[in-house]
């Protein structure tokens, strides 16, 4: 239920930046959006008296967390921003699968070998979406690619965190890596603007949305078994694709729906075999 309630947040989060990024520069985006996300976190720690920079920030699972996180981040924001929604999320559809290969690689996990083929089927839901070498392929559909594994290896690394921190102090860490990272891009594109009252209340509502998902999701990776979780990321997908069509008159074609079809299949697959263990 904290992965279905993370991904329907995420959702939201998502049609709110997209909506945002056609006034506003990727850039002051992250910066806007993660200084919202790192203030709300930073005063749900303090309330209940957890110290925010504590020693244990400096430790390699955070700061392989760090880098993670400011991958996905930057790479599926500039994704939303100039790609359409539907694809964009239909992609991430393969962070579950990217997830439980990485549990079994890392932190050995078993992954039988019927699982290991439902992973290579979902990377080839993949490939149907991005059609790579035919005349619907557009090198933009790569940055999604590049946010999913950042968001994978983010959530890997959080399984790895020291338990001495809280999912509040994740969260502090993770949306303050969005600003410098924000900062650097704007002053690379340039392009700098001051939003309006309506793309306010935009990142103002992506902000609520995008924290309470990102608590969800944090709880999720540290109490439930990796592999036995994760499939429930493709619930987002369904999200994703009726506020893409409501929102923006979003078509998805045919190939868009097989492949998005694949993946989640594939993920639903390596759930049932699961349970079944």
């Amino acid at each position: 239920m904290l992965m279905v309630a993370a991904m329907a947040g995420f959702a939201v989060e998502d049609m709110f930046l997209k909506s945002a990024a056609k006034t506003l520069p990727v850039g002051l985006i992250l910066m806007i959006f993660g200084t919202g996300g790192m203030l709300a976190f930073a005063a749900l720690a303090a309330r209940k008296r957890q110290r925010l920079l504590h020693p244990a920030i400096l430790s390699r699972p955070i700061l392989t967390r760090s880098v993670f996180e400011v991958m996905g981040r930057l790479f599926y924001t500039l994704a939303l921003a100039f790609t359409p929604l539907a694809n964009a999320s239909a992609i991430l559809q393969a962070t579950p699968l990217v997830v439980v290969a990485g549990a079994a690689l890392v932190f050995g996990e078993s992954v039988g070998w019927r699982r290991w083929l439902a992973i290579a089927v979902g990377f080839a839901g993949v490939l149907i979406i991005l059609r790579p070498g035919l005349e619907g392929f557009t090198p933009l559909s790569l940055l999604a690619v590049l946010g999913t594994l950042g968001f994978a290896g983010r959530d890997l690394a959080t399984r790895a965190a020291p338990q001495v921190l809280s999912n509040l102090q994740l969260g502090v860490y993770g949306f303050a890596m969005m600003v410098p990272t924000g900062a650097g891009l704007l002053a690379w594109s340039g392009g700098a603007v001051w939003p309006d009252a309506v793309t306010v209340g935009q990142m103002l509502a992506a902000t609520v949305f995008g924290v309470a998902a990102y608590y969800a999701l944090t709880a999720a990776m540290r109490m439930g078994q990796v592999s036995v979780i994760t499939p429930f990321r493709y619930t987002r997908l369904l999200f994703a694709l009726i506020l893409a069509m409501l929102v923006f008159a979003e078509r998805p074609d045919a190939l868009t729906l097989l492949g998005s079809a694949v993946i989640v299949a594939a993920g639903l697959y390596t759930l049932l075999t699961s349970r079944s263990r």
